[in-house]
């Protein structure tokens, strides 16, 4: 949608990375779930509105060696591939709204900090599911972080949507096995708490 893209590429452009809420210099809750599922060094992994956060910093730091990063935004993916350096080679970056996404791979392994709670209607969240569904390998892992029922009702000035494990596997039921949830509080660079939840699992 083209307000989405406006609104993030604006986002983007005028705060510093230490300026969102979503700031989180060590992402260490997504690394623990690489070193869950036991992914090999050539794993296909997908970080989905990853913005210019430091998720793929980190896996390159580990060695994986097939990584992409999706955004909407150009001017998020502009801002990493600049920390990134001479690294930014061995990313692949798609600028591209997620429900606009024509995949042309099989993911092993599909990371979604904070996106999905940005989808509000039913065709949205449905479209969502048909194209993960078709991007994850069989027995892939996807791993969503969102917003739980004690999480914030907006985000970035957008309205959001609130979940719970049986929210999200009611989505994902599907096509999907779930295999775990748990809450965390995420302290935000401004000195708040943001509660998300974060639900993985496995496509059948």
């Amino acid at each position: 949608m083209v307000e989405n893209k406006e609104h993030w590429e604006k986002v983007f452009s005028t705060k510093q990375e230490n300026e969102v809420s979503w700031f989180q210099k060590n992402p260490f809750t997504s690394l623990e779930f690489i070193s869950k599922f036991k992914l090999s060094k050539d794993a296909k992994i997908i970080d989905v509105g990853g913005g210019d956060s430091y998720f793929i910093d980190a896996l390159l730091e580990l060695g994986f060696t097939n990584l992409t990063l999706l955004d909407i935004s150009a001017n998020a993916i502009e801002r990493i591939k600049t920390r990134l350096g001479e690294k930014a080679k061995n990313v692949t970056f798609i600028i591209s709204d997620v429900l606009d996404f024509n995949c042309k791979e099989k993911y092993d392994f599909w990371h979604d900090r904070a996106s999905f709670h940005f989808l509000l209607n039913q065709n949205q969240i449905e479209k969502y599911l048909e194209i993960v569904s078709n991007s994850i390998d069989k027995n892939g892992i996807m791993v969503i972080g969102t917003f739980s029922e004690n999480g914030p009702k907006r985000c970035s000035g957008l309205d959001i949507i609130q979940y719970n494990e049986v929210k999200m596997n009611e989505v994902f039921n599907t096509n999907f096995e779930l295999i775990d949830s748990f809450i965390i509080d995420h302290q935000t660079p401004f000195d708040t708490i943001q509660n998300f939840i974060f639900v993985s699992f496995k496509r059948k």
